[in-house]
């Protein structure tokens, strides 16, 4: 049966620790009744040390998920030991690619004193320091290959797993490329069109290469590997997709 009052302690101490947390972060609490995403939740949670060992033993049952107005997120969730308080973990971000996770230290989870204020200053001190380094690193990882457009020009890069990746360099273009199905990485910037509908993608690929044109913004399209920068031109004519990927396994 679910308990109301721990369910209750959590979403409170939950709401003061964003309010005293460095910058402006929301908290929502989710409950047994929110089966799928605390699955969804579980899978992205960024540890492998203290807070992965619990998840281990007791599944999800409630959490409660900090979020800062940049995207970055922290999951708060219970302690199963004779011990007052919490434990805390980084969120990874879901929309960076696997291979952007490469190398990169997880920045593992923190056990919380029973006071939220003076939890605050643990994680402003610890958790979202090395949260914050990590995220920089995976960022930079998901540029990698990816040539940064410039005003007067969109680049376009094919991916491993056959979708298109670009980093326009202004919002007049990205709004194009949101109304043709391309979506934005809240925290690299990116804007990736996947392949699930390969008519679809190249569809999109032809449409939007006029309506940046109509911008005086040209349109280019170049695989990762390509070492010379490639020319304006319309992206009328992509190529195949390279094919698809074979994902890399990144644990967190």
């Amino acid at each position: 049966m679910h308990d109301h009052s721990a369910s209750e302690r959590l979403a409170s101490y939950a709401d003061v620790l964003a309010g005293e947390l460095p910058d402006t972060w929301t908290s929502t609490h989710l409950t047994a009744d929110d089966k799928d995403d605390l699955a969804e939740l579980t899978d992205r949670i960024w540890d492998l040390d203290l807070v992965a060992a619990s998840l281990a033993e007791h599944p999800l049952q409630q959490a409660a998920v900090l979020s800062r107005s940049d995207g970055a997120q922290l999951v708060l969730i219970d302690r199963h030991d004779e011990r007052d308080g919490f434990l805390l973990a980084a969120v990874a971000p879901h929309a960076l690619p696997d291979e952007a996770y490469r190398a990169v230290p997880e920045p593992n989870g923190i056990a919380l004193t029973d006071d939220p204020f003076l939890g605050a200053e643990q994680v402003a001190n610890d958790l979202l320091v090395r949260y914050d380094r990590a995220l920089a690193q995976v960022r930079h990882n998901a540029l990698d290959g990816i040539q940064p457009s410039q005003p007067d020009r969109v680049v376009l890069t094919w991916q491993p797993d056959g979708s298109v990746a670009t980093a326009p360099a202004d919002d007049r273009a990205g709004t194009i490329l949101a109304a043709h199905g391309f979506v934005q990485d809240p925290h690299s910037g990116i804007y990736r069109l996947e392949s699930n509908d390969t008519q679809a993608q190249a569809r999109a690929l032809r449409e939007i290469g006029p309506q940046l044109d109509a911008l005086g913004i040209g349109t280019a399209l170049q695989h990762p590997a390509a070492r010379i920068a490639p020319t304006a031109a319309s992206a009328s004519m992509p190529p195949a997709p390279t094919g698809a990927r074979t994902p890399t396994a990144r644990t967190r």
